[in-house]
């Protein structure tokens, strides 16, 4: 089906039914071009699937673990015998799937085993929540389905909610377009001794994807034509997923870590914000677009019960806690906020962007932040969030330009965030930032125009894994901005991940580069390393 005809799809199922009805009626999306059903109560409202009838390997797209708290993990799997078909070779039928969680590799000590229903409404996802474990501990799992058995994850639970934990480690990675290189960056981070991954967003892009892969440009392989189109209903998402899912180095860091993720655009359409859609279609038919794009979004993602879809709605903003070490207060700046001023892109700024009422997080995400902060006795409070927070002139000289697709679009919404925490009395403020494809290191002034005001906390941005192809240690921006903004510390333009380690006197962060994504098989090094002082905020050079 061409792009076009998925538009006329879209159209008439938003032809037949308005925002209000779409978010209000039960079953209305029944209706629609695509299903966005529950799976009924009780188990008689779809057939069975016996396991044993799967004649080929269900668990090609891997497993993974998300969100630790001190007595859960969260497990996740696919099934898959086919990811690239839009059935993914299973009927609509639930399968029961057995699960494992041990306390070995080896699977000799088994702390909780299970069965979970992998539902068709759900594309055959599985969502565990594990509960009643100890604090603070590994764990390995895996799945079963008849005679076949998923490859083993690595996972652990957070430490005790008051306990006095001494250090935390975590990568930071975001914008990972399959069609700009090789994951090999998931392959490094797969060997890394990190608790956890923080996503920031862009896991998936809605752009096309040829039969070559793209700049990966397959000699061994020809991907389908239905990845050669934008992503636009259910199936065109889910079966995207299917295909970034089925990287091998993907696989292999969700298999070694806990993930802990969050959206940004091109997880639904690049730049919308909120309901509004970067094209000028009707917002009924972007609802049904932003609908489907979150559904599978969950469905792939390790993700707990609260942040399920409700038609177009998602909640993703959440709080874990890692002991009295670190609070993390992951945001979603995409669902809620005020469109882009100006027209989006990088501009002057002004009386549009900056209106006092324009909000990136929305009012009621904001609250939540906020009174988090006020509540939180962490020595670290980091906030893991989408797009740059830092001021970010484009020129050393009065006629710079902003990003309006950034927190500079919303200057408003950012100074109330930073009062806030000041007036909690946060004293080690970390903002962990993807979007912008480099790696970035800055001092979060009180005032930006003022180099000398108070530094109140960092911010560090986590390169691309792939996005903007194989970059360059000095992009062609690189001058202009050291230049322009005395509070960036760093600007790498290579793909990567940044590891961040958390203690008890400093933080860490060490910026992990690839010399190319466009070629498998790259070499990981440390493009740089700072850190910022607990009670003495600013990045220096480790």
């Amino acid at each position: 089906m061409t792009y076009s005809s998925h538009q006329a799809e879209m159209r008439e199922a938003a032809r037949h039914i308005g925002r209000r009805r779409f978010l209000t009626v039960t079953g209305a999306a029944a209706a629609l071009a695509f299903s966005v059903n529950l799976p009924a109560a009780g188990t008689a409202s779809a057939a069975e699937l016996g396991a044993a009838e799967i004649k080929e390997d269900p668990f090609t797209l891997g497993v993974a673990s998300g969100d630790p708290l001190p007595d859960s993990v969260l497990l996740w799997t696919r099934l898959a015998p086919r990811p690239y078909e839009p059935d993914s070779g299973l009927p609509e039928a639930r399968v029961q799937v057995r699960w494992e969680l041990a306390r070995d590799e080896g699977f000799t000590r088994i702390v909780r085993r299970g069965t979970a229903t992998a539902h068709p409404e759900f594309d055959h996802s599985v969502h565990v929540e594990v509960e009643g474990l100890d604090a603070d501990r590994v764990f390995y799992y895996r799945f079963r389905a008849g005679k076949w058995i998923s490859q083993a994850g690595r996972t652990r639970t957070a430490p005790a909610r008051h306990a006095r934990n001494s250090a935390m480690t975590l990568a930071a990675v975001s914008c990972q377009a399959y069609h700009d290189g090789y994951f090999t960056a998931y392959g490094h981070l797969a060997q890394e001794d990190v608790d956890a991954v923080f996503h920031l967003g862009d896991y998936l892009y809605e752009y096309a994807v040829t039969a070559a892969g793209g700049a990966r440009n397959y000699t061994d392989r020809t991907l389908p034509a239905h990845f050669n189109r934008e992503t636009v209903t259910l199936e065109d998402y889910r079966l995207r997923y299917a295909l970034y899912k089925s990287d091998p180095d993907l696989r292999a860091a969700h298999a070694a870590h806990p993930f802990v993720v969050t959206w940004d655009d091109h997880e639904t359409e690049n730049n919308y914000a909120g309901g509004t859609p970067e094209n000028d279609v009707p917002p009924e038919e972007f609802l049904l677009r932003r609908a489907a794009a979150y559904r599978a979004y969950w469905e792939n993602q390790p993700l707990r019960a609260p942040q399920r879809p409700t038609g177009p709605d998602m909640k993703l903003y959440r709080r874990l806690q890692f002991g009295r070490l670190a609070q993390f207060d992951i945001l979603d700046t995409r669902q809620y906020r005020s469109d882009q001023a100006y027209g989006d892109g990088w501009q002057k700024p002004g009386p549009e962007s900056e209106d006092p009422a324009r909000t990136l997080t929305g009012a009621a995400q904001e609250r939540w932040l906020l009174d988090g902060w006020r509540a939180s006795r962490a020595t670290w409070n980091v906030v893991p969030q989408q797009v740059a927070f830092a001021q970010r002139r484009d020129v050393p000289t009065d006629d710079f330009k902003l990003s309006m697709d950034a927190w500079d679009g919303y200057p408003a919404s950012r100074d109330r965030i930073l009062k806030g925490a000041e007036a909690a009395g946060i004293d080690n403020l970390m903002v962990l930032t993807g979007d912008v494809h480099v790696s970035y290191g800055f001092d979060l002034k009180k005032d930006f125009d003022d180099p000398s005001s108070r530094t109140l906390g960092t911010e560090v941005v986590a390169t691309s894994i792939t996005s903007g192809k194989d970059g360059s240690d000095r992009p062609a921006s690189w001058n202009n901005q050291m230049q322009a903004n005395p509070h960036m510390k760093f600007f790498n333009g290579r793909r990567g991940y940044t590891v961040v380690t958390l203690g008890r006197d400093q933080a860490r962060a060490d910026y992990r580069t690839v010399s190319a994504v466009t070629t498998p098989g790259a070499p990981v090094a440390t493009a740089g390393s700072f850190v910022t002082e607990v009670g003495n905020q600013g990045l220096t050079p480790a």
